[in-house]
């Protein structure tokens, strides 16, 4: 049986074999805790019995009037529990806690423009490809900035695609 339950300290001992996939993004450890000190609600581990780490989930909530929103920083699920809806899980939490505690008006996240088997998941989790980041990782590949409105958004502008792409520089958030 899966328990998904709060990240927690002791946690980035044991997640390094979740990260050793080439398309997860891996960041230092004061990186991890920032987001563990400041948005802990979204900041997600989903364990095996025998705890176990199957794959996590960590986000944010950011900006301002009707940009304000979750933020998908990372969801990574280790490659031998992956087929299993547990990134489908992950991500419905994520957004539940935006929608329904923080009042956000849409969820997005970024993706390697290569990685088609997420941008598929993704799609089939009712997000759409907002708009194309040239160069965004590493200043190498594009990334696409995908986005899922909530129930504030009523009229769903948040997920109005725009029309060319934009650089790095050009964006609101980090």
């Amino acid at each position: 049986m899966t328990t998904i339950r709060r990240f927690c300290c002791n946690d980035l001992l044991r997640f390094a074999s979740v990260n050793l996939d080439h398309l997860t993004e891996t960041f230092n450890m004061s990186f991890y805790m920032t987001y563990l000190a400041r948005w802990p609600d979204y900041f997600h581990v989903a364990e095996a019995p025998g705890h176990q780490v199957m794959g996590y989930i960590m986000g944010k909530v950011e900006g301002q009037g009707e940009s304000w929103h979750g933020h998908v920083t990372a969801v990574t699920v280790a490659p031998e529990y992956r087929r299993q809806q547990l990134a489908k899980k992950l991500m419905n939490l994520l957004e539940e806690i935006s929608d329904k505690i923080d009042k956000a008006y849409f969820v997005d996240l970024f993706v390697r423009a290569s990685n088609t088997p997420a941008i598929k998941m993704y799609e089939k989790l009712g997000y759409i490809i907002y708009r194309r980041v040239l160069r965004y990782y590493s200043g190498e590949e594009d990334g696409l900035d995908m986005r899922k409105a909530l129930s504030r958004d009523v009229e769903k502008k948040s997920v109005i695609p725009l029309k060319r792409p934009v650089t790095p520089d050009e964006l609101e958030y980090d």
